[in-house]
């Protein structure tokens, strides 16, 4: 006894093989063919590209480009700026005054110290 899946294989169905559906022809369908391949390259034929596109798209394409430095190159700038400006405003919050480098009475420190240079 054999076991058959309903599903069948992907692929297989009579929608995906390459060659035509076994069965008759409708009646004049060569005719209709051919009238529907005589059209679209009639159709084809009329289509005519414009002298100019190449020129057109890749000036197109150039201004895109040029835009596109453009606006990196302001926006560099100012990220750049705001960088700069930034950072004059970090360092003018400083305060004023001396800074405080020793903040004891002078005593001299629990350890040893190191001898000292007198000119």
């Amino acid at each position: 006894m054999t076991h058959r899946d309903a599903t069948p294989s992907r692929g297989t169905g009579p929608d995906r093989t390459d060659h035509e559906p076994a069965g008759p022809r409708p009646p004049g369908a060569e005719r209709t063919e051919q009238e529907l391949r005589d059209a679209l390259q009639a159709l084809a034929g009329g289509v005519l590209p414009d002298p100019d596109a190449y020129r057109t798209a890749h000036g197109e394409w150039l201004r895109r480009e040029r835009r596109r430095r453009l606006v990196l190159a302001v926006l560099v700038a100012v990220v750049f700026a705001l960088a700069t400006l930034i950072g004059l405003w970090v360092l003018n919050q400083a305060p004023s005054g001396p800074g405080v480098i020793f903040s004891g009475d002078g005593a001299a420190a629990d350890g040893p110290s190191l001898p000292r240079l007198r000119p």
